[in-house]
This record gives C-alpha cells, structure tokens and sequence, in this order.
C-alpha cells in the first residue's frame, strides 16, 4: 500500500516498473510475459502471419540502436558473471578489482547492467574513472539496470544483445554464474573456434569455481573427440586480475601487428603488380600506347 497526498492507495507499487525504450510502464501495465516470450512461443503459431512481420522490425530496430550508441565505444572488454553474487563475495570482490583494472588499461567494460558480479565489475570501471556500459534485458523478474553504469541500452531480445556484447569487445571475462553465464561462455568458445571472431581472449576467473567444469571438457568432452585438445587453449584460467589484463592486451597487440603485416603485405603485392605492368613489353601484333596513339593502334 502506497501513499498519495497522504492518503493510503491499494494496490499501488510505486516500486514495479519496467522499461521499453522510450516507453515505461508500472504497475498493471507492465505485461505478464516478455517479447522473447512471446517471440519463442510456438502456441501462437495463427498470429505469426500478422505479428512477426511487425516484430521483425522491433527486431530490426534493436540492432539500429545497439549499432549506433555503441559505434564510438573505445576497445572494451564484457565481463559476465551471477547476478545473485552477494556485494561480499569472493567473486564480486574479484570483479570490482577486475572493472578497476581495465579502466586503468584503456577499456571500457560492458556488463549485462544487472546486480551482483555485472554491478561489481561496472563500479570497478566507473570508480576508476573507466566507460561503464550495461547491455540490460526484459525479464520476467524484473532487475533494473545498477546505478554505476554511465551508458545504458534496454534490450527485448536475447540475440539482439549477445551480438552487441560479442561485436563491441576484444575480449570475454567470465566470472562464477548460472545457466546466463554458461550461455554466454560457450557462445563466445564456439565463434572463436569455428573462426567467426578471430584472436578473441576468453578468461575465466575464480579457478575453484570451474575446475569441475575444465576436468569435464578435458576428461570427456576432449578424450572422446567431441572437441580437441587445441580448443582448450582458448580458454585463460586465472585469479590473478594483472594476468587477466596482460593476457587481453597481449591478444590485442597481436592482433593488430598480425593486421599491419597482412596490409603491408597487401601494399607490397599491388606495387609489385603495378611495377610488372609498367614494365611488361607490348603484347605481340599491337604497338605500344603513346602520344598520339589511338586505341585501335593507329596515329
């Protein structure tokens, strides 16, 4: 029960209120199902020929926004973990030193925007005088976006914010999380290993958290052939924050000189070409173009 000009008011919760975009919406206005929801449901087969056409814009028009705020993001790095991480916890202590850390080392630091290790890692960044980003989602249990992010993006759609998380990052540091979290590690192992994104550094933190995880992908996943035992070079394991960072900017710095020799070596080729037209005799039963020369050979 709320209060308005003092008078108790029932069933009003100033405290529930959802965003879309432009749009908020409280209280009884606020739907009891998400667009991913009703996207994904397959019950609602009679309306796709009326309804998806328009979401596919709504879809479209996720991806325009993602694209231009973050168009002029500095290099930055997305760091996931549990939104049910306590403020004391080992890995919540862990990523607000790694949020610092990278800020310190020039990048801004993309979180889901939501509490626990993302609000951690999002004040680290902005305490340290970093770019705090937070990529936030519609959710049924609404979480809100933490007060330490300075720019803000409201998604609907899981798959419009994993390309935003994965395009507008040299990197992936993933702290102890659920079923989000999993999620958002093996999508980033598997565009790395199948070459969709290219020299991409992904760093798990808190090694006692994943170590069953690491003896399972090599004892099975990797012993029986599912993957190969190069694929568990993608992944850096440490608890040390300057490894983690070393390790990013390493990658980083790889990645660009393996650039500059590939365009120098671009530059050199098409020199090379040119320097053996300019001097190739003439092609025989044809005179050389000159002055005077028309195309067909004659003055």
């Amino acid at each position: 029960m709320s209060q308005s000009n003092g008078r108790p008011q029932p069933g009003r919760d100033p405290g529930r209120e959802r965003h879309r975009g432009a749009v908020t919406l409280r209280r009884g206005a606020i739907p009891t199902s998400t667009a991913d929801q009703r996207l994904l449901d397959s019950r609602g087969r009679g309306d796709w020929k009326t309804k998806d056409a328009w979401r596919a814009l709504r879809i479209l028009s996720e991806f325009v926004e993602g694209f231009d705020t973050l168009a002029d993001l500095p290099p930055a790095v997305s760091v996931f973990g549990s939104a049910r991480s306590k403020p004391d916890s080992p890995e919540c202590r862990l990523a607000e030193e790694l949020g610092a850390a990278l800020a310190r080392a020039g990048y801004a630091v993309i979180t889901g925007g939501g509490p626990g290790v993302m609000e951690a890692a999002n004040r680290g960044a902005s305490e340290a005088g970093g770019l705090s980003v937070g990529l936030g989602i519609e959710l049924p249990f609404e979480q809100g976006l933490n007060d330490w992010v300075d720019l803000a993006i409201d998604f609907r759609y899981f798959f419009a914010r994993k390309t935003m998380f994965v395009k507008y990052a040299q990197a992936f540091v993933v702290l102890p999380g659920g079923f989000g979290t999993m999620d958002e590690l093996f999508e980033a192992l598997t565009l790395v290993q199948t070459g969709k994104v290219t020299r991409f550094p992904v760093v798990l933190m808190g090694e006692a958290y994943w170590r069953g995880l690491l003896d399972w992908l090599r004892d099975s996943m990797a012993a029986e052939g599912k993957i190969g035992t190069v694929d568990l070079e993608l992944i850096c394991v440490t608890d040390d924050v300057d490894a983690a960072v070393r390790h990013i900017v390493q990658a980083e710095a790889a990645l660009s000189a393996e650039q500059e020799s590939i365009r120098e070596e671009a530059v050199a080729r098409t020199a090379a070409d040119q320097q053996a037209a300019a001097t190739a005799p003439p092609r025989e039963g044809r005179p050389a173009d000159g002055p005077g020369t028309r195309p067909d050979g004659r003055a």
